[in-house]
C-alpha cells in the first residue's frame, strides 16, 4: 500500500503489552520462571534509578508537587493514556488522525533485560513476548511495524529468534543499545557475527532505542531537579559510546550491509560527533585498525538516525549527516512527541525545505528501511 501524498511514516512510536499478554503464549509450566525473572530486573531498575529522588527533593525545598510546574507532565499530554496505546484498531484511528500512514513501534518493556534469565525457558519466553507484540501489528501489519526484541545472551538463540521473526513477518529487530550493561561484550565482539549475518540476510534493521543507561546512576543520585533534568539529555548523548562501538571497531566493515537504527537519539550532537571523529583519523593521527574509510562512509552506509521535533534537520542532514540517513517520528504517545499535531509539527520543521528532502525523511527513508 503506497501512502497517500501528505501521509507520513513515523520511525518511532510505542506500543504496551502487559505480562499477562505474553504469558497467555508462554506455555504455564514456565510462567513462575518468568515473573521471577521480572522481579530481579524491576527490583534492580528500582534500585539503580532511585525512583524517591523527586519526593525527597521536593521536601527539601518544602514545596507540594502541584507547585513544580511540569512535574508528573505526561498526564497533560493528549496522548496520554489513549487506548491505542494497547489497542492497534485505536492506534490505527489515532494514526489516521494524525496524518501517519505507518509506525514503527517500540515496546515499552527492555525485556530482553529479563528473557534471558527465565530458566530453562529463556527461547520460550522470548517467543512469546515476540508474539504478543506481533499480535499487535496483526491488525494491519503494512501499516503497524513492531520490533522483536532479540536478547543476545545466547547468540544461537538469537540467530533462531531472527530467522523464525523474519519467516512470520516481522520488519524490525530491537537489540540492547550497550551489550555491557547486560555483562556482555560490545557489538564490534565476532561472537555476533552470525547474528549479523542472518539479520543482514534477511534484510532488517537493527534498532537501538535509547533509553536508562545504568551507568549513569550516579548522576541520577545527584541531580538536585525535580525531574531530573541534567540527567535526561545525557541519556540521549550516551549513543556516543554506542555510536562508536559500531562506527570505529570494524564490524560494518564486516557486514556491509548491515541496517542500523539509533532510535531517539536526537541530530544536531551527532552531526558533532562524526565531524570529530572523521578529524580524529584525518588530522588527529588516531588509528582505527578496524576501519579501511573515514567513519562518516560507514555513517552514510549502514546507519540511520531518528529525531521529533528539532531544528536545522535538514542543514544538518546536508552538511554531515545525510538526507537519506534521517527519519521523523511523532514518539506517540509520549510526552514530547507530536500526536495530535504531526503534520503542523512537520510544517514548521520543514518550512522552505524541498519536496524531495521532506519526502525522504518523512517517509522514503523509513519505507527503505522497514522494506514497506
Amino acid at each position: 500500500m503506497v501512502p497517500a501524498p501528505g501521509r507520513l511514516i513515523s520511525s518511532d512510536d510505542h506500543v504496551d503489552v502487559t505480562q499477562d499478554q505474553v504469558k497467555a503464549f508462554l506455555h504455564r509450566k514456565h510462567h513462575d520462571a518468568y515473573d521471577a525473572a521480572v522481579g530481579t530486573v524491576e527490583a534492580e531498575l528500582r534500585r539503580r534509578s532511585n525512583i524517591e529522588m523527586n519526593r525527597r527533593w521536593r521536601e527539601q525545598q518544602h514545596l507540594p508537587p502541584e507547585e513544580i510546574k511540569g512535574y508528573g507532565g505526561i498526564e497533560v499530554h493528549p496522548a496520554f493514556g489513549r487506548p491505542g496505546h494497547t489497542d492497534p484498531v485505536e492506534r490505527l484511528a489515532d494514526m489516521d488522525a494524525d496524518g501517519v500512514h505507518a509506525s514503527s513501534s517500540y515496546c515499552e518493556v527492555s525485556a530482553f533485560r529479563y528473557l534471558y534469565l527465565v530458566e530453562d525457558g529463556a527461547a520460550e519466553a522470548t517467543r512469546a513476548f515476540n508474539t504478543a507484540l506481533a499480535e499487535f501489528a496483526s491488525a494491519d501489519p503494512e501499516r503497524l511495524v513492531v520490533s522483536c526484541q532479540i536478547p543476545i545472551h545466547d547468540v544461537d538463540m538469537a540467530v533462531n529468534e531472527v530467522r523464525w521473526a523474519a519467516a512470520n513477518g516481522c520488519r524490525s529487530l530491537q537489540l540492547p543499545v550497550f551489550p555491557a550493561e547486560l555483562g556482555l561484550p560490545d557489538y564490534w565482539d565476532t561472537r555476533y557475527d552470525p547474528l549479523w549475518t542472518v539479520i543482514q540476510d534477511a534484510d532488517l534493521p537493527v534498532c537501538l532505542h535509547i533509553g536508562l543507561k545504568l551507568g549513569l546512576e550516579d548522576v541520577i543520585t545527584r541531580d538536585p531537579t525535580p525531574q531530573r533534568g541534567i540527567f535526561i539529555p545525557m541519556v540521549q548523548l550516551a549513543t556516543a559510546e554506542a555510536l562508536g562501538m559500531w562506527l570505529l571497531t570494524g564490524v560494518l566493515g564486516r557486514h556491509a550491509h548491515l541496517k542500523v537504527v539509533f532510535v531517539e537519539p536526537g541530530i544536531g550532537w551527532v552531526a558533532w560527533w562524526l565531524y570529530q571523529v572523521d578529524d580524529m583519523v584525518a588530522r588527529q593521527g588516531y588509528e582505527f585498525p578496524g576501519l579501511k574509510y573515514a567513519p562518516s562512509d560507514y555513517f552514510h552506509r549502514n546507519v540511520h538516525l531518528t529525531f521529533i521535533d528539532e531544528p536545522n534537520v535538514i542543514r544538518h542532514a546536508h552538511e554531515t549527516l545525510g538526507v537519506q540517513n534521517v527519519m521523523w517520528s511523532s514518539d506517540y504517545p509520549h510526552p514530547i512527541g507530536s500526536w495530535p499535531n504531526s503534520q503542523s509539527t512537520v510544517e514548521r520543521v520543514f518550512a522552505g525545505v524541498s519536496d524531495e528532502d521532506r519526502d525522504l525523511v518523512c517517509r522514503g527513508n523509513a519505507a527503505r528501511v522497514w522494506n514497506l
